[in-house]
């Protein structure tokens, strides 16, 4: 009799271990699992897509080999998302961010690299119509000019964010481009950069890199990864297809007179991209106006009248004030920030000095 209880209390002890085994299991999402079945036929099932944009199966299989699905990808891009902000968030100072990201090794290391590379980039500004310094700020606030690019498998990064699905329009296109780089020539080994899929020395997406990168340095391969020749030059185009003028200032640091009439200038657009950045710029007016309005240069000197600009005041009346071009808004296509906005023109600034 003892030996009949002794064996149901097995029994029943191993269905309750069984049960508690699945019950954690299925609470763990499957492709958060190991061995995930499928994340790799997920990855197998773009091959008609990727054939379509001229990848050969060689390439793909390259590309693809060895795969898997990586959890920490994930926990970045959830933290990275976070909750969107209300619209009643207050935004906060700019100054903080300004003295952190224009800093003394920044602007001396933006200096030394300037002056290193001065008569390259002087032929791409010639090609370009974008200023030496500008190229070199974004430089220097990409990647700490080439020393952080990110260590993360390219490919497997953006398959797992792709398969994850939460964001799989922006990231299954940008899987696909880096196996049409590989098939037009990038080594399989250079697509590492970050978890977000952004790669080399300007922090490019694959879709970017087939649409704007140039070969700097006459080799036949923009190699935007290791040749600063090359990523300086892809800067460039870059800002020129976003829409730069030549002879034009990114901006002018301003200060705005006590009783300034805000709301006479206010922007009544409503933005459709970036709307918490745009809708902290004032309407369009050209220099000549502004200027009528009582505002002046902190510098007290003026850019040509006709040129058109907004004004913000990122901390508030009182501070500081930037009249900004349309070149700005071409620094804000690279990263729609006005923080990093400023601070790329802020310190190109400074590296002019």
């Amino acid at each position: 009799m003892h030996a009949i209880i002794f064996r149901i209390r097995r029994l029943f002890a191993f269905a309750i271990a069984f049960l508690s085994a699945w019950l954690l299991t299925a609470s763990v999402p499957l492709h958060a699992q190991g061995g995930d079945s499928g994340f790799d036929a997920y990855v197998q099932s773009l091959w008609p897509k990727a054939q379509a944009r001229g990848v050969s199966r060689a390439t793909f299989d390259r590309v693809t080999a060895g795969l898997s699905y990586n959890a920490r990808v994930v926990a970045l891009d959830r933290d990275n998302l976070g909750s969107p902000p209300s619209p009643n968030t207050p935004i906060p100072a700019f100054t903080p961010y300004r003295i952190k990201h224009v800093d003394a090794a920044r602007i001396g290391g933006g200096r030394r690299v300037h002056d290193r590379l001065l008569p390259l980039l002087s032929r791409i500004e010639q090609r370009t119509g974008v200023p030496t310094s500008i190229m070199i700020a974004i430089y220097g606030h990409e990647t700490a000019y080439g020393q952080v690019t990110g260590n993360f498998d390219l490919p497997e990064a953006l398959a797992t964010l792709a398969y994850e699905g939460r964001r799989r329009s922006l990231f299954e296109p940008e899987l696909i481009a880096t196996m049409v780089m590989v098939e037009r020539g990038v080594p399989r080994s250079a697509l590492k950069g970050s978890w977000a899929g952004a790669f080399g020395y300007p922090q490019f997406l694959p879709s970017v890199y087939l649409r704007v990168a140039e070969d700097g340095d006459g080799d036949g391969v923009a190699r935007i990864w290791s040749s600063e020749a090359d990523a300086i030059e892809s800067i460039g185009s870059y800002l020129r297809n976003a829409g730069w003028r030549a002879g034009q200032p990114w901006g002018v640091a301003v200060t705005v007179p006590a009783g300034f009439d805000r709301a006479r200038y206010a922007n009544r657009l409503t933005p459709t991209r970036c709307p918490r950045v745009f809708e902290r710029h004032s309407r369009w007016r050209s220099m000549a106006e502004w200027r009528a309005a009582g505002i002046q240069p902190v510098t007290g000197r003026w850019p040509d009248g006709q040129i058109q600009a907004t004004l913000l005041e990122p901390d508030g009346p009182g501070r500081t004030a930037y009249l900004l071009t349309g070149n700005y808004r071409a620094i804000l296509d690279y990263n729609c920030s006005n923080f990093y906005a400023l601070s790329v023109g802020l310190l190109a600034d400074e590296i002019d000095r």
